[in-house]
């Protein structure tokens, strides 16, 4: 029974505040219930460069894979693993002793050579002389000049089985041709290697430039590639390619060095490799980005934020316009792709139209408003 006496006085209470309601609102001056407070935006046309993030992975400047030129055992690494080599720094030795032996034995048949030349032109020169006098044949004179030439030739050979014994010997002394981070060592002391194998014995990169390669759809590419001839032809600076790691901007700028000639069949994608500064050395090689390249400009593009554009149920697309009365209406619009936080409108908006930013559950078409320009520049 209570409770009943409890729920008759609730609906007693709720009737009386609806009442009152009504009542004040309907004491309201009509112009304040039909106007409505809202933020509104000028729009604008303004020049604006469109970029694109591509992924891609970073890949170092250079390469280096050490290998040996001629066969032997490792004797000794002269390089700690992980550490920075310069060029031309010694890594590994291979034991050069039967080179060593090789290259004595070419030094001594030149040596033989040369002896046996100094016999062979004196006599060459005798017989020349002799040979006017009938003291010798002629016949033996000729002998005598093969015998010299023989000699001369025999000299030349010696020469270059020296030259080749030379080069093997310094071929036991493994040089990084390049300056950079060594990896591991792949051999150790005692290992044997061949000439030119397959497996390196290490590698040595260099990432003070790093290498970003990317993969673009060919039909944008195609506008990218006229707008950077474009830009080429006038002279107009070439926007700098930006670089995107975990979601951060990285603080070197850097440059596109060239595009693939050719597009992948199975993907219709092409390469596009970019160059970046790695001074401090923290950019790795394989490491997943993405490169912002600035695709095209426009000189009057209208931009409004995402949160002014509604799509509707049947796909069409509007935005919440103002009249010269202060009366909202809606607008179909057509948009292309969304920059940062807003969306570009390709048609039905043009420079010193009014569009709601803000305010836009309180309004319905015809409602008079009380505009009140944003502060978005």
């Amino acid at each position: 029974m209570r409770d009943i006496k409890r729920m008759a006085i609730v609906k007693i209470i709720n009737y009386t505040y609806l009442s009152l309601v009504l009542i004040a609102a309907a004491n309201l001056p009509a112009k304040a219930m039909r106007e409505v407070e809202v933020v509104v935006m000028t729009v604008k046309a303004q020049p604006h460069a469109f970029s694109k993030d591509l992924p891609g992975r970073t890949a170092a400047f250079r390469v280096a894979q050490i290998r040996p030129q001629v066969n032997g055992i490792i004797i000794k690494r002269l390089f700690d693993e992980g550490s920075d080599v310069t060029e031309g720094q010694q890594l590994y030795q291979i034991d050069p002793a039967p080179y060593q032996a090789a290259y004595e034995h070419a030094q001594a048949s030149l040596l033989k050579a040369e002896a046996n030349i100094k016999s062979l032109r004196a006599k060459a020169e005798r017989y020349e002389e002799i040979v006017k006098v009938s003291a010798v044949s002629r016949q033996e004179r000729d002998d005598t000049l093969s015998d010299f030439a023989q000699g001369e030739a025999d000299i030349a050979l010696a020469k270059a089985t020296l030259s080749n014994a030379k080069i093997n010997l310094d071929y036991t002394k493994v040089f990084s041709p390049i300056s950079g981070k060594i990896g591991p060592s792949l051999v150790t002391e005692g290992a044997l290697v061949t000439a030119n194998q397959s497996s390196p014995l290490a590698i040595v990169q260099q990432f003070d430039k790093i290498y970003v390669d990317v993969m673009q759809p060919v039909g944008e590419f195609m506008k990218f590639r006229k707008q950077m001839d474009a830009w080429s032809v006038t002279g107009y600076e070439t926007p700098p390619a930006k670089l995107i790691i975990d979601g951060q901007i990285y603080e070197e700028n850097g440059v596109v060095q060239f595009a693939d000639a050719k597009v992948h069949q199975n993907t219709g994608m092409v390469q596009i490799r970019t160059l970046f500064p790695n001074p401090k050395g923290l950019i790795l090689p394989g490491l997943f980005v993405h490169v912002r390249l600035t695709q095209y400009e426009e000189l009057n593009t209208i931009l409004v934020p995402q949160k002014a554009v509604i799509r509707q149920a049947n796909g069409d697309i509007i935005v919440w316009a103002v009249d010269q009365e202060n009366k909202v209406f809606q607008r179909k619009i057509q948009v292309g792709e969304i920059v940062e936080n807003q969306w570009r409108v390709t048609q039905g908006l043009k420079p010193g139209d009014r569009i709601v930013l803000e305010g836009i559950m309180k309004i319905a078409s015809g409602t008079t408003v009380v505009p009140m320009e944003s502060d978005r520049t």
